[in-house]
């Protein structure tokens, strides 16, 4: 739990320094859980991101792009009637918890002076965001409703008066001394960070273990000393804000986690330390949501076909028998006169053999010789004919689980909106049933998003994240001369240079995005083909997204998310 009392204290700060004073121009509500506000202050905009996701809540300064739907949300509705045009007078944290409190005033719709709080808690599963009367401190509504049978404490309801989460008796850790940390810690009971967090306001797991850390040994002399510094630059708002990779967890915090012994990269502010931190968590959770039914589909699917290889391969092996029941009818006749009905089987001398070897052929004891001769005939002749279908049938299954293999690899780097656009393919290729769709029809007729970049040198780098968009950057969207890039027989998107001469450090970065939107986003040396469009031919009757190339060379990279992300328009 990073975004501890001490995260929001400092957050609190960034936030007040950048936006106190501002005005609420426009309130967008991308996401079920999550509120987007645009405030000018200082001459600058701002969108200042509040959510309320049980797992990603957070208040932060955001420079991401969020879809925001056709209809807002009731709540966006009365978020506007009740904020849009209001100034941002003070934001202030309620003592060192996990909530952040906008207190704004404007005038109402009969034009009288109005105070409001925007309230946005951060703890976990109970995150919420309340609006509220000050004057009156009474609920106007909230992002999740908390009825009294949910919670004994208090009400979050339309109409309720707003009481603050129960308070923790817990020691403020800017007002203690060494003598203190002594009092409260119990060195004979071990687990030192546990009752740092347990004694300590706003004082997370992950902040206790790096105090704990950085105490070295940890005794009566160095962990208060350890626990004292820290606070003393926090008091100050001194912070080092930071992204640290363990060996096996990212975590972020105000300083470097020395602790998780990895590497540690900077930022400048805890906005986009936010950013960088949940750049695709937050989402990959909405489109897990929102593409969970597809996901397992497409995953079925691929199973079954992998599955009708398996038994197409077991007939196959069946089928090259045929010779060999050939053998047995032609034998079995020549020998007529020597087999009798009721017989299991018979041996006789293979006289194709050239050492005159003898053979055994088995027999259906309910079938007269002829008759089982005739049988071995018949299965020859069946087995004969069923080869070449049954390897046409290995190719289609093939072809499917490539296909949905793609698919898979699509539904993984996809956004909710493309995931619409999966589904849609799905559904035009008779896989799912379509959906009765309620509002604008026209919809169905937008052409598809497509991801931009920018390289180093300013050149435009366009991307395809499903077959969709794949098939429309390809075939209609590139010009015949650009650059076209794919990784080399992996899954993954198609990539286009607007350019026909790139320079080869920017053939290099379009190569890092696309095997970073491929099934080999987390591997190195990723082997990645790239030629003129021209060169790109989508076979008749192939599936979408399916491509056939030649003339391309090949260069080598393995993907880096920050790079991509400078990149990113």
């Amino acid at each position: 739990m990073s975004f501890d009392g001490l995260f929001t204290r400092a957050i609190t700060n960034e936030l007040s320094s950048l936006l106190k004073g501002g005005r609420i121009n426009k309130i967008h509500q991308p996401y079920k859980n999550e509120i987007i506000l645009a405030v000018r202050a200082n001459g600058v905009n701002h969108k200042l991101l509040l959510s309320a996701h049980p797992s990603y809540a957070r208040v932060q300064i955001t420079n991401e792009q969020y879809d925001n739907p056709n209809e807002p949300p009731m709540f966006c509705m009365l978020l506007r009637k009740h904020l849009e045009g209001f100034i941002i007078e003070n934001i202030k944290q309620a003592g060192l918890d996990r909530m952040i409190i906008f207190e704004v005033k404007g005038r109402n719709e009969i034009g009288d002076l109005s105070y409001k709080q925007l309230i946005v808690e951060t703890m976990g599963r109970h995150s919420n965001i309340i609006i509220v009367d000050k004057n009156r401190n009474t609920i106007l509504d909230s992002i999740k409703h908390v009825s009294f049978a949910v919670n004994t404490h208090r009400a979050i309801m339309p109409g309720q008066e707003y009481v603050l989460p129960p308070q923790q008796e817990k020691m403020n850790p800017f007002e203690a001394q060494e003598e203190d940390v002594l009092r409260v810690i119990d060195f004979n009971a071990g687990k030192l960070d546990k009752q740092l967090v347990s004694n300590f306001a706003g004082v997370s797991p992950v902040l206790a273990k790096e105090i704990v850390f950085k105490a070295g040994l940890a005794n009566r002399t160095t962990l208060p000393k350890a626990f004292i510094s820290v606070m003393s630059e926090f008091r100050e708002h001194h912070y080092k804000p930071s992204i640290t990779n363990g060996s096996n967890k990212e975590a972020f915090y105000l300083i470097p986690l020395e602790h998780l012994k990895g590497e540690a990269k900077s930022f400048d502010s805890l906005s986009s330390l936010l950013d960088r931190f949940y750049f695709g968590k937050a989402e990959r959770d909405r489109v897990k949501q929102q593409g969970n039914d597809l996901e397992r589909l497409i995953a079925n699917e691929k199973e079954k076909n992998e599955k009708k290889i398996l038994k197409l391969e077991n007939t196959l092996e069946d089928a090259k028998k045929a010779e060999q029941y050939q053998l047995f009818g032609e034998l079995l006749t020549a020998n007529i006169f020597m087999a009798k009905k009721g017989m299991k089987e018979i041996t006789v001398v293979n006289y194709y053999d050239e050492d005159g070897a003898s053979i055994t052929i088995p027999l259906e004891p309910r079938k007269t010789p002829s008759e089982n001769a005739q049988r071995y005939f018949t299965k020859y002749q069946k087995a004969k004919k069923s080869v070449n279908i049954v390897k046409e049938q290995i190719e289609i299954a093939r072809a499917e689980v490539a296909y949905f293999d793609s698919l898979l690899q699509q539904v993984e780097a996809a956004s909710p909106k493309d995931i619409e656009e999966i589904r849609e393919e799905l559904i035009e290729g008779g896989y799912i049933r379509a959906r009765q769709k309620k509002g604008n029809k026209n919809k169905q007729n937008l052409k598809p998003h497509l991801e931009k970049y920018r390289s180093s040198d300013d050149t435009e780098i366009l991307v395809g994240k499903n077959n969709k968009q794949n098939d429309y950057l390809t075939n209609k969207v590139a010009a015949r001369d650009e650059i076209w890039l794919h990784t080399k027989d992996i899954p993954g998107s198609h990539v286009v240079i607007r350019s026909k001469e790139p320079a080869e450090e920017t053939i290099l970065e379009a190569a890092q995005i696309a095997a970073y939107f491929s099934k080999a986003r987390n591997s190195s040396s990723v082997p990645i083909d790239f030629t003129k469009v021209r060169h790109v031919k989508k076979p008749a009757g192939a599936k979408p997204g399916f491509v056939i190339y030649e003339q391309q060379q090949t260069v080598y990279v393995t993907p880096d998310e920050d790079m991509i992300l400078k990149l990113k328009q």
